[in-house]
């Protein structure tokens, strides 16, 4: 009986062996054989995130092809759509403009505060703004500044080109900027700030600073002394259209559909492509924008920049709202987040901060070092509230509070400014401005000198003048803006509450 089970088991061995045969088999040895290392060769057969792929030593099949090009396309797609965050923001913020009026020709100004109505990215609520929109296209241009402004140049790509006004080369008294395009190469006459913008076309903003808090004198020197004509006109310059835009029902914030795409291909093709790097613009050329050619593509690409449009925007604001880099935040412990790898967005110089570009330019609008850099006394700094003390969500149906401890570390004034998370503008409620400032009339201070801002659908009694408004099932962050930070604020040594939620 034992031998039998032996021999049974024998035959068994020798079928499951020639079965297995093929797979054990060794490689043939030749003349020339040399080890392969292991991880170099493809298997048959793997398991992925794009489903099962199939290879003949190596060699993929059609349908592996067709799911590895969808997916190259759709992750360039993705990333394209990151890396335009800021070209696009710019456009967007050229079309609101342009419907004021002509580049160059039109001066639209906020004279009174800038409110809820219009729609920029996290604007300010306490100064009121000049956004010039500047084509080059047709040669150098004057543009003559007034004095006490505090603004700056950005090229069409939203990079920092110059600071104007009190930390610019005027320092604040006023003066002509000669802008010059790329390429440019004419004689430059004297008596100029010479700038070169390395895209034809920007935009140039500035802040109008009141005088003892009364703006009428700012907006008078404004009609004054701005002036925006040709170089080639200098001798008899044309006159220029002052627009006063406050409380304007418009927008500037670009959209994120498929038309994202169309104002990217707007900016490659009329920008010069030495403008901007080629490994960006290899980026946009992958999936079909590249400068002199057609944007031009087929159902089936629509399609994956349909999606990949959607999940860019996704990814923007998990990576502004739900940041996972731990030096993205102010303070040890703390939900208040801040800008990273400065007005360049680099990490270590010559590295590029590809999270910390996207957050910025997905929220914000306007590049430039008094943003960001340590200037004690001077330019602003920014706290930025996402989240509530346990890391929740901001909802308008809640009720939050901040409490802003005594001896605030700052010359000027601080403020604390509310926006919608779907397009990072004011909230728009019943308040003009969604704001309490240390310079509003009939703010309630503490005995011991802070302030308690509230936020929520109602004003506790007696505090309606430290109190912004929100909306129930709207979810909201806020800016905390720093106005002549003090040293107090770079060392942290004073430090900004968490908002907490109350009963």
């Amino acid at each position: 009986m034992i031998q039998k089970i032996v021999c049974i088991f024998f035959l068994v061995s020798m079928v499951v062996a020639s079965l297995c045969l093929p797979a054990l088999a060794k490689a043939p040895e030749f003349r020339m054989s040399t080890k392969i290392p292991a991880g170099i060769a493809m298997p048959d057969k793997v398991e992925t995130r794009l489903g099962t792929l199939k290879f003949f030593d190596g060699f993929p099949d059609d349908a592996t092809v067709e799911k590895i090009y969808d997916n190259l396309d759709f992750q360039r797609a993705v990333q394209a759509y990151l890396l335009a965050l800021a070209p696009v923001n710019m456009a967007g913020l050229r079309e609101g403009l342009l419907t004021v009026g002509p580049a160059n020709v039109t001066i639209p100004t906020f004279e009174s505060n800038l409110n809820a109505r219009s729609i920029f990215l996290t604007p300010n609520a306490t100064t009121p703004y000049t956004w010039i929109w500047i084509n080059l296209h047709e040669g150098p241009l004057v543009v003559e500044v007034p004095p006490m402004t505090l603004g700056m140049i950005d090229d069409f790509w939203f990079r920092y080109v110059t600071d104007i006004g009190i930390v610019g080369p005027d320092k604040g008294k006023g003066g002509k900027y000669l802008l010059l395009p790329p390429g440019y190469e004419g004689e430059l006459p004297q008596g100029y700030m010479v700038v070169q913008v390395p895209t034809f076309e920007s935009i140039l903003v500035w802040r109008n600073m009141p005088v003892k808090g009364d703006i009428k004198p700012a907006i008078e020197s404004l009609r004054k002394n701005t002036r925006i004509y040709p170089l080639a006109q200098a001798a008899n310059p044309p006159s220029n259209t002052f627009v006063n835009v406050s409380d304007r029902d418009f927008c500037t914030v670009a959209p994120a559909d498929y038309r994202f795409w169309e104002l990217l291909n707007d900016v490659v093709q009329n920008e010069p492509a030495a403008s901007c790097d080629p490994v960006t613009l290899g980026f946009f050329a992958s999936i079909g924008i590249e400068k002199g050619k057609p944007f031009a593509p087929d159902e089936h690409m629509k399609k994956i920049l349909h999606e990949a449009a959607t999940v860019g925007d996704a990814t923007a604001r998990a990576l502004t709202y739900r940041s996972r880099i731990p030096e993205a935040f102010y303070y040890p412990n703390s939900t208040w987040r801040q800008w990273l790898g400065g007005y360049k967005f680099e990490s270590q110089p010559g590295v590029s901060y590809l999270d910390a570009a996207a957050f910025f330019y997905f929220y914000a609008t306007g590049v430039t070092p008094a943003m960001e850099a340590k200037m004690v006394g001077q330019g602003s700094q920014y706290a930025v509230g996402i989240v509530d003390s346990k890391g929740k969500g901001l909802d308008g149906g809640k009720s939050y509070r901040l409490h802003v401890e005594p001896n605030m570390p700052v010359k000027d004034f601080w403020s604390a400014i509310v926006y919608d998370n779907q397009t990072r503008s004011m909230l728009q409620t019943d308040q003009d401005f969604p704001q309490v400032s240390s310079l509003d009339k009939g703010l309630v201070v503490n005995a011991d000198g802070s302030v308690d801002v509230y936020f929520g659908p109602t004003a506790p009694a007696g505090m309606e003048n430290n109190w912004i408004q929100t909306v129930p099932g709207k979810g909201w962050n806020m800016l905390f803006r720093l106005y002549g930070p003090l040293e107090p604020w770079f060392d942290k040594t004073w430090r900004l509450n968490e908002i907490e939620e109350i009963q």
